[in-house]
């Protein structure tokens, strides 16, 4: 493969070839360039959620409470699950949408013990045009592949994340 002057990943690894000639350095070609993909991806995919007043985390919480359909909403562990976040974490984000008027937290009629996490109207329409312009600047972002790339692309990284996740309970 040819190496473009101006490729990081390429630079950082011919340093290592040159200092450790005893490692092979050639992970690094997937690897660095992934995790430099990562940094940047994600500074794109913020730019939306900041447009619409949201941090990564809220962005997620409204979006899985939109997910689970009418009346939206969710028991906090299973917002957890579904955000893959730690109970405190959720607290705090579920804390942040209370303020900004986007959820409401109460209890399940007929059991005062459970509670559940709900979009209000404001918050649905939040989410709804949160996501609406994320997933235009998720094409934005995609479309800079062919469609073959993308397909092959979305295969292979199934197939490696498969050794890193869980299959989702049916």
């Amino acid at each position: 493969m040819t190496k473009d002057a101006s490729d990081r990943v390429a630079r950082i690894q011919a340093e290592w070839r040159r200092e450790r000639p005893d490692l092979d350095v050639a992970p690094q070609a997937v690897i660095g360039r992934l995790h430099r993909l990562a940094a940047h991806l994600t500074g794109e995919l913020a730019s939306v959620y900041r447009a619409h007043d949201l941090g990564e985390g809220e962005f997620d919480v409204l979006a899985a409470l939109r997910r689970a359909g009418s009346p939206y909403e969710r028991a906090p562990r299973e917002l957890a699950d579904h955000t893959m976040v730690t109970t405190g974490a959720m607290t705090k984000r579920l804390d942040r949408l209370a303020a900004a008027g986007l959820i409401v937290r109460r209890h399940v009629a007929g059991d005062g013990r459970r509670r559940v996490v709900a979009l209000t109207p404001r918050g649905l329409d939040v989410i709804d045009a949160a996501f609406a312009d994320h997933m235009d600047n998720e094409r934005r972002l995609v479309d800079q592949l062919s469609d073959d790339d993308r397909d092959r692309l979305e295969a292979i990284l199934t197939r490696w994340l498969r050794a890193y996740e869980s299959p989702l309970p049916s």
